[in-house]
């Protein structure tokens, strides 16, 4: 699943739990899944940030350095 996937799905259950017409079992399992899947996207935008170059321009230069 992708970002946006997983932010989507997460938006459904935010929706889903915010109607509070859920029985207890119910809402608890939706409540796991959406952490579930915050964490996911939490994971998927550490890693790009990881992946994102800086470019910084020395001079006539361009050197790339990686974001940190």
């Amino acid at each position: 699943m992708n970002f946006e996937e997983a932010m989507k799905k997460l938006e459904e259950i935010t929706i889903e739990l915010e109607k509070n017409d859920l029985d207890l079992d119910t809402s608890v399992s939706r409540f796991e899944e959406g952490m579930k899947l915050s964490k996911q996207c939490s994971k998927i935008l550490k890693d790009a940030e990881k992946r994102i170059s800086v470019l910084i321009k020395e001079g006539d230069n361009i050197v790339e350095e990686d974001f940190e």
